[in-house]
């Protein structure tokens, strides 16, 4: 017995040193508190470290202002330019329609909407100009998957705009008539969208900002962690911690096709590896993935002027870009060639030397 206690004695020094290696213990998943964020370093991943100087120059004649990647919730880069600092608040644009497409699921577990349901179900009769028979066909759903039909001449969203194009499912078109779930979710909570949001999403996962509610569009400020949080809680198919913030299932369902139209749009979420894909302001369909170099299976919030939440399972990675516009000439599209560029540089630094 005296010698089984001594090997033991010797053995516990190797199991120490096992138990606190950098690889073991950061391939559990993180989730940050709310004043501090556990990091990793690109050694301990493999990751080539002599393409990030690279990046960091494109980023910067891009007119970045900040830059992330997480994996498996913890920081690897974090880098901020041009004045931009980790408490500057900046604009997600079309990007924060995921949030709402994640306020919208967590309204139907509270069972306060189904979004097979009419849209005048919670707004009333007479939300749109078009005839009765017509608005009639558009649910919760059409507006999610951008099928509502509604004419998308006009990006604002007021009722003598929101006019007769096609029946709710018949096509896709990428428009802002999306906000009217804002709307719908209020009417069924019985409050403005910015308290049920906040108490239901935001305060749950510690992020900060605010909905800025323009003449054209609603759109979401926050810091650039508050926009990785929200990344990671994606990544997590909508758990945060110990709590599923919004079911997995309506989670999966969002970063699935939600429509044979075009493929690689979920609800109100970007999706790459899919046959075929279509862009905003176009009806054209153009076949192959989305962003060819991106991996398969990554979703991606997108909004005007290359704001972005890359999120891909098959690495637990959570990539996040906010900044100005790469191509000031064309800064009002969510899709842009800077998604190919910039994950050609990704690829140099997280593919293992």
């Amino acid at each position: 017995m005296k010698y089984l206690k001594i090997i033991l004695l010797l053995l516990l020094p190797l199991c120490g040193c096992n138990k606190n290696d950098d690889d073991q213990n950061d391939n559990s998943m993180y989730f940050p508190s709310d004043n501090e964020w556990d990091t990793r370093s690109l050694s301990s991943l493999g990751w080539n470290e002599n393409a990030v100087q690279p990046l960091l120059d494109f980023l910067v004649q891009k007119n970045t202002r900040s830059f992330m990647i997480l994996v498996n919730g913890r920081i690897v880069m974090e880098e901020y330019f041009n004045g931009h600092t980790s408490t500057t608040t900046w604009q997600w644009n079309s990007a924060g329609k995921t949030l709402v497409a994640t306020a919208t699921g967590i309204a139907r577990q509270e069972g306060l909407l189904n979004i097979g349901n009419k849209v005048s179900d919670y707004l009333g009769t007479g939300w749109t100009s078009e005839p009765a028979e017509k608005e009639n066909l558009i649910t919760l759903k059409h507006l999610l998957s951008m099928t509502s039909g509604i004419n998308d001449v006009s990006n604002l969203v007021i009722k003598p705009n929101l006019t007769y194009l096609a029946d709710a499912g018949t096509r896709w078109s990428y428009h802002n008539v999306f906000q009217v779930l804002m709307d719908a979710v209020a009417e069924a909570g019985n409050q403005d969208f910015e308290t049920y949001f906040n108490s239901r999403l935001r305060d749950k996962i510690g992020m900060d900002g605010y909905w800025d509610k323009g003449l054209i569009f609603t759109i979401y400020h926050s810091n650039t962690r508050s926009m990785a949080r929200f990344g990671l809680l994606a990544l997590n198919k909508g758990k945060w911690k110990n709590e599923q913030v919004v079911n997995e299932s309506f989670f999966t369902e969002c970063v699935t096709s939600s429509q044979s139209i075009n493929p690689s749009y979920g609800y109100l979420w970007w999706l790459n590896g899919k046959s075929s894909f279509m862009v905003p302001g176009s009806q054209d369909v153009y076949q192959g993935s989305l962003i060819p170099n991106a991996p398969s299976d990554m979703f991606a919030a997108m909004g005007a002027e290359d704001q972005r939440i890359y999120v891909i399972p098959g690495r637990n990675m959570v990539i996040v870009r906010m900044g100005d516009a790469s191509d000031p000439l064309n800064p009002s599209f969510a899709l842009s060639g800077f998604d190919y560029d910039l994950w050609a540089k990704v690829n140099a630094v997280i593919n293992s030397k």
